[in-house]
């Protein structure tokens, strides 16, 4: 089938990335996704028949993506549509799954794995098993709110027990959960723990990438969450090596936003890309494990980049989103540069450098650290001293997610940036170099 200019996806997967199954598309290289994406987190984490946590876009086929490619999706859109939301940070229910209550959640009193579920009034009680009526929610809150959009999506408030029990009613609506969904809406729980709260909104992907190699739960495609898996008592287990076959689409990382630009690696023919668990707000972290689950349109625009083989994602960040060091060298920065340059008689050239966000992901944030030196000194054919240097005097490590997603972001020479073939994304982000 030839590639098509833009496929629109208001398609779900049942929690499961797999490889095995048909893809959305093609779109063509350059083409553009349109999405309405669902919430993330909570409502498919109080959704047993959900088997990964989330609720994402069914993966999209690019056309020309190859195994060892990679694609550079350009993040043009992202519009809130949901009113209002809920969130907190959550407990697990002891005796409502088997070894992981994202993946294998099993109704205590009729013992089925991930029941289909009714929703039966509002509170943490309301979500029913279909089969016998049991409680079946594997989480609940242990302290958490009702938050409310203004119209222009600008900010937010928390709200009493009046208001968030007014949209537990009406939660969908309240949500805009797009039709195809079958996730049972969090505002349901109703929560006010904490009321009167402002909070600025600037909405992000917490899921954008590509089809991992083998079966792997939407939500623990990365490598922190992904260590639950190793010798998990259920049918998604994996061992440590088969891990590696993740793509860490679920990165959580703030700057996964409007404007930005993410490039992914291709580990299936087409890529497979795929996107969801829009967040309204959060900051480094996601410190509750949690934030602002919402609906969205989301509009990407997907280029194959041929040859750029990768383990883990790279960020083109918007400039505003930098870390200080790592912003361009200024015209005036370069002048001063210049100048000590001729003072002290260095006899190679300066360098021209631009920045560029390295993916590192691990059971822990050091182990994530690891990860994300590694990947950049492997990419860039240099050491991973080389990259400390980098990060530390032009750049810095930013957490993305706790317990173990992590950015290394520096500023790259020209050199390293067209060995990787990014030289001209770069360029298109930040312009010419200084």
């Amino acid at each position: 089938m030839k590639g098509k200019e833009t496929v629109f996806v208001n398609e779900f997967t049942d929690g499961i990335l797999d490889p095995g199954k048909e893809m959305l598309g093609p779109v063509k290289d350059g083409g553009y996704i349109m999405a309405n994406t669902t919430p993330g987190c909570w409502g498919p984490m109080i959704t047993p028949c959900l088997k990964g946590g989330h609720e994402v876009t069914k993966p999209v086929y690019v056309e020309g993506a190859e195994i060892g490619d990679s694609i550079a999706i350009r993040i043009k859109s992202i519009r809130i549509t949901s009113l209002a939301t809920a969130s907190g940070n959550d407990a697990p229910v002891d005796g409502r799954f088997l070894g992981d209550p994202f993946v294998a959640v099993q109704c205590p009193d009729c013992g089925k794995m991930n029941p289909d579920t009714v929703i039966k009034g509002i509170g943490q009680e309301a979500i029913r098993c279909s089969n016998c009526g049991a409680d079946v929610t594997p989480f609940r809150f242990t302290n958490a709110y009702t938050i409310a959009f203004n119209d222009k999506k600008t900010v937010g408030i928390t709200l009493d027990q009046a208001g968030a029990e007014t949209i537990a009613k009406d939660g969908k609506a309240y949500m805009a959960t797009p039709e195809h969904s079958i996730q049972n809406p969090i505002v349901t729980f109703a929560p006010h723990d904490m009321v009167g709260t402002i909070a600025r909104l600037r909405p992000f992907l917490g899921q954008l990438g590509t089809t991992p190699s083998r079966p792997i739960p939407d939500s623990h495609n990365a490598g922190d969450f992904g260590s639950f898996l190793i010798d998990a008592p259920h049918d998604y287990a994996l061992t440590k090596e088969e891990l590696e076959d993740r793509t860490d689409g679920h990165m959580d990382i703030n700057r996964a936003r409007e404007g930005a630009i993410v490039i992914a690696p291709v580990k299936v023919p087409g890529g497979g890309i795929y996107l969801g668990d829009m967040h309204a707000m959060q900051g480094d972290g996601e410190i509750a494990g949690h934030t602002t689950d919402v609906s969205g349109i989301v509009t990407l625009q997907v280029s194959v980049i041929k040859g750029l083989h990768m383990e883990g994602p790279l960020i083109i960040p918007v400039e505003e989103d930098l870390p200080y060091l790592a912003k361009p060298i200024s015209k005036a920065e370069r002048k001063q540069a210049e100048q000590l340059h001729v003072r002290w008689n260095v006899q190679q050239k300066l360098e021209k450098a631009l920045p560029l966000s390295f993916v590192g992901t691990g059971a822990t944030l050091n182990e994530a650290t690891t990860n994300g030196l590694e990947r950049a000194a492997i990419l860039m054919g240099t050491s991973v001293p080389e990259i400390m240097n980098r990060a530390t005097i032009t750049g810095a490590i930013e957490i993305g997610r706790n317990p173990g997603v992590i950015t290394v972001t520096c500023l790259i020479p020209l050199h390293y940036l067209e060995k990787m073939k990014l030289k001209h994304l770069t360029i298109e982000q930040y312009g010419e170099p200084q």
